[in-house]
């Protein structure tokens, strides 16, 4: 295996992955990315041209996917619409990009017997209660309660679909939420942290008591790279860093990260269907594969990221008006928890979260 076509690898955790392959492999490294407001190229600047081919495209054109596909060892299938807010308000791309774009690279791959690996995430098996102790397993049923969500679960079942009708080879892994470089500034960490450079206080949904569970874009890629190299045909894994934190907890460690007081920041109406917690079991990668996180420590991993963002304002600062332009047409009210005493006023949200 040394040439690898990597969907979405412009896109947030796409691009992370490019970087870790083009770092610790010898592969060369064809990118297809249809270049959606979340897609980046510049996010790829500076890396071997040798070992790294762009192509413009979309994952939904068969005729360029059977080609690049052809040409390719193995398919890693990053490219999805990802932010839960925005399948809420139109779920169409969600369903072309993440249903219909999966079906034509399985086809493709079907056709010629290539190595498939799909990304999916911990949302396809809906949420857990706050107080309950168990984590998602392999073995969870799917219960998605998003247009997002849901779309990425119907994808994982047509991945495992063709591997069994057809005889694909392929795997999934479903990750945690990631966090580090070049995460569109749409989403919870690198919003509240351009929020905060902008000197505009950050925005939380709710009470903030809903727990994600984080793992860096780093760790993220090391699996997957693990996965395609190692990873049982057929077989699905898991991937987390131990990393639960609720959204409070996280936006208050950006703030104190960034010399702001703990509490200076706004609650906001709480999103429909927002799910109560994500919690990741990875014991299954751990043990069959001897995966283990190197960036577990969540506090030097945001730190990281932090300065990352304050150091690269000419990568998201074209996003930051247009997503913040977006949240202000949304007109969301303040949502002060009874316990604040707080007045409402009319503000904007949103974060992915």
């Amino acid at each position: 295996m040394q040439r690898i076509l990597v969907t979405g690898g412009a896109g947030f955790i796409g691009t992370n992955f490019v970087h870790y392959v083009l770092n610790h492999t010898d592969y060369q490294v064809t990118v297809l990315d249809k270049l959606t407001y979340a897609g980046n190229e510049s996010s790829l600047f500076g890396l071997p041209e040798k070992r790294l081919t762009f192509v413009h495209g979309d994952i939904c054109d068969s005729a360029l996917v059977d080609s690049l596909v052809g040409e390719a060892d193995a398919v890693v299938h990053y490219a999805a619409e990802s932010h839960n807010d925005n399948s809420l308000s139109n779920p169409l791309p969600f369903l072309e990009t993440n249903i219909m774009g999966t079906y034509v690279l399985l086809e493709a791959v079907r056709k010629h017997g290539k190595r498939f690996h799909h990304i999916s995430t911990d949302e396809v098996y809906g949420d857990l209660a706050l107080d309950e102790p168990q984590r998602f397993t392999e073995h969870t049923p799917y219960n998605p309660s998003s247009p997002y969500s849901s779309t990425k679960a119907g994808s994982d079942l047509l991945v495992r679909a063709w591997v069994r009708s057809f005889g694909v080879e392929a795997t999934i892994s479903n990750c945690s939420n990631n966090y580090g470089p070049f995460q569109h500034v749409e989403k919870f960490i690198p919003r509240q942290i351009t929020n905060i450079i902008d000197g505009v206080r950050p925005k939380l949904y709710g009470s903030g008591e809903n727990v994600r569970d984080w793992i860096h874009a780093d760790d993220h890629s090391a699996a997957v790279l693990l996965i395609l190299q190692r990873g049982g045909l057929g077989e699905t894994y898991l991937i987390g860093a131990d990393g639960e934190k609720n959204n409070k907890e996280v936006i208050e460690a950006i703030l104190v990260g960034m010399g702001c007081s703990a509490d200076d920041y706004d609650h906001v109406t709480d999103r429909p269907g927002h799910d109560l917690r994500y919690a990741i079991d990875p014991s299954k990668l751990r043990t069959e594969l001897g995966w283990t996180p190197s960036k577990a420590d969540f506090a030097a991993g945001l730190a990281e990221t932090i300065d990352w963002y304050r150091n690269n304002e000419n990568w998201w600062r074209n996003q930051k008006a247009g997503t913040e332009a977006k949240y202000f047409a949304a007109g969301e009210q303040l949502h002060v928890p009874d316990s604040l005493g707080l007045q409402l006023s009319p503000t904007i949200h949103g974060q992915g979260a």
